[in-house]
């Protein structure tokens, strides 16, 4: 028989025990605590698309991103980048971008689901195209939901999850198949950079131990032998010599640059070599230097040295 003093003890129990699951880590939902503290089996409730080929959510549509994955762009915007170049912006200042699965001729998304989440689309209604830019470029394409999404250049336009402030590029080459959008759809990319000048075929440049000395095309220091003559003009170094160093091949007048030119003339050696030659000096480089500013020949045997501008001897003993 079941006394009241035995029925109270027995809801105390109870309540005793409500509170021990409870501080173990378990709610009110059926089933049991997974590790991560969301509740699995039928009570689990659907997880964020991971770090993936399709990015993550977790930003765009959030507090500090954008209000909704679903709003207009409105006005585009172009935005120039020093890393991207040229790149497409909607109404707030969010990089649109483009997916390499897609096809733009004819248009059609391949982005649904978890991949939807993460890479919302843009919506194809109230669009004008940017300033310098043909609203021919924009287009829409339906997706499976039926929506229409914005195109441009055939391709569909999507915002990133992960871009939580105007002009964040977080998109940029996730899972090598995003890309920020140029203004004609194409993958935003930086003009190259313009080709370094070539340097003369002789110029000065400025050594910290030696001054300013001679160098040919590639930067390498140019050398006098001095057992060599000017007149008659005569080279010393043939054969083995001419390995380790090397004849500067004839240079035109007019590509160099803050040198003599008095005797700047061309050497038709013996063995049929032309060499150029500066006050009728024969020059030459030296294969021990493997790089530009390197001065490793000054010196050697006591015959060779770096030239000056105006083709003596520098730092030889007199």
């Amino acid at each position: 028989m079941v006394t009241w003093r035995s029925a109270s003890l027995a809801a105390a129990a109870a309540a005793v025990l409500a509170v021990t699951a409870t501080g173990c880590g378990q709610d009110k939902s059926s089933g049991y605590s997974s590790g991560n503290g969301q509740p699995v089996g039928n009570a689990s409730t659907a997880q964020q698309p991971a770090d993936n080929a399709y990015g993550s959510s977790g930003g765009y549509g959030q507090a500090g991103g954008a209000e909704s994955s679903a709003k207009q762009a409105g006005q585009l915007a172009v935005s120039d980048s020093k890393e991207l170049g040229k790149v497409v912006t909607d109404n707030a200042g969010f990089t649109l971008y483009r997916f390499d699965k897609d096809t733009a001729s004819p248009p059609k998304s391949n982005c649904e689901g978890d991949c939807a989440k993460a890479w919302p689309a843009v919506p194809a209604d109230g669009v004008t195209a940017a300033a310098g830019t043909g609203q021919s470029a924009l287009g829409s394409v339906t997706r499976a939901d039926g929506t229409k999404q914005l195109t441009i250049g055939g391709w569909p336009m999507y915002r990133y999850a992960k871009d939580t402030n105007p002009g964040d590029t977080n998109g940029q080459n996730v899972g090598g198949t995003w890309h920020a959008a140029a203004p004609d759809g194409k993958k935003a990319a930086a003009a190259a950079p313009a080709p370094a000048a070539a340097m003369p075929g002789l110029s000065v440049r400025k050594d910290a131990k030696l001054g300013d000395v001679i160098v040919d095309a590639r930067g390498m220091t140019v050398y006098r032998f001095k057992k060599d003559s000017a007149w008659p003009m005569k080279s010393a170094c043939t054969g083995a010599c001419l390995e380790k160093w090397p004849v500067v091949a004839p240079v035109d007048k007019t590509n160099t640059k803050g040198i003599a030119l008095k005797g700047f003339v061309t050497f038709n050696r013996p063995d049929g070599v032309k060499q150029q030659s500066i006050t009728c000096w024969p020059v030459y480089t030296f294969s021990g230097d493997t790089k530009p500013g390197d001065t490793n020949g000054q010196g050697v045997g006591g015959t060779w040295y770096a030239v000056s501008p105006e083709g003596k001897l520098i730092g030889a003993p007199k």
